[in-house]
């Protein structure tokens, strides 16, 4: 994913608020003393960490825990709700970013809780509440891309990250780096807890996530990410996201009338 950019303090004052963020803007790395859930419910918001990255469509909602350094990057004209959650409720929540699913009265209370609305008292609290008991009940979805400790797997990461679309086998690729298959597989699955293939299709998803708000066609999107059809690519970013590539664009566009 592209660097985080010029700072913004859209997402850095401490009441539930809504704002917009432009394509391509950014939020420099920052920490908050509570938790926060970030909702996009239009366009694509991505947070990085030093241990990965997570992409957040308008089906999702980033949580970031109390403490963890975290920046952000918009893409496409992104809604971004805010709900700040004080450090009492972050007790159930992950001690790490993660992204969820939103349910339909997840979304609801988001909304509520970034409009503006004048609430009763006692409700905001309830309604954060409500939306912890939801979060509890989701799980986590497959939008986060891990980064490696190790300086030869970073390496390997570190040549897809420029060309996602790269071919090369993980054997070409460590005689690039200077590592075995062998090492680089193990360190695959002990580091980052999955595959050399499975990163990589990660890694193309979120790629992908960001072609598609930008208008880019599904099947050329494939193709400029190094799938070897459009098929191969539908079920990929299906697995992953849990609609097909042409339906998440659709429901882009209808987001934005």
């Amino acid at each position: 994913m592209p660097d985080i950019g010029p700072d913004s303090h859209l997402l850095t004052a401490t009441d539930d608020k809504r704002g917009w963020l432009a394509h391509g803007d950014g939020v420099a790395p920052h920490r908050h003393a509570d938790g926060q859930l970030l909702y996009p419910s239009a366009g694509v918001l991505a947070t990085t960490t030093e241990r990965g990255t997570w992409v957040a469509p308008p089906n999702r909602v980033v949580w970031t825990p109390p403490g963890f350094e975290h920046g952000h990057r918009a893409y496409g004209q992104t809604d971004v709700r805010v709900v700040e959650m004080a450090r009492g409720l972050c007790a159930s929540l992950p001690d790490r970013p993660m992204v969820f699913s939103v349910s339909p009265l997840l979304r609801e209370v988001l909304l509520v809780l970034t409009g503006g609305r004048a609430l009763r008292p006692g409700a905001r609290d309830r309604l954060r509440e409500v939306a912890v008991d939801e979060l509890a009940d989701l799980g986590e979805e497959d939008l986060y891309l891990p980064e490696p400790a190790d300086d030869r797997l970073r390496a390997v990461t570190g040549l897809l990250h420029a060309d996602p679309a790269n071919p090369s086998t993980l054997a070409q690729l460590g005689r690039t780096v200077g590592a075995s298959e062998r090492t680089l597989s193990r360190l695959f699955r002990t580091e980052l807890g999955m595959s050399f293939h499975r990163w990589r299709s990660l890694l193309r998803v979120q790629h992908a996530l960001v072609r598609l708000v930008e208008g880019d066609a599904v099947i050329d999107t494939a193709t400029r990410l190094g799938w070897a059809n459009p098929t191969s690519f539908i079920e990929a970013f299906t697995a992953v996201v849990g609609q097909t590539p042409g339906r998440y664009q659709a429901e882009l566009r209808r987001g934005d009338r």
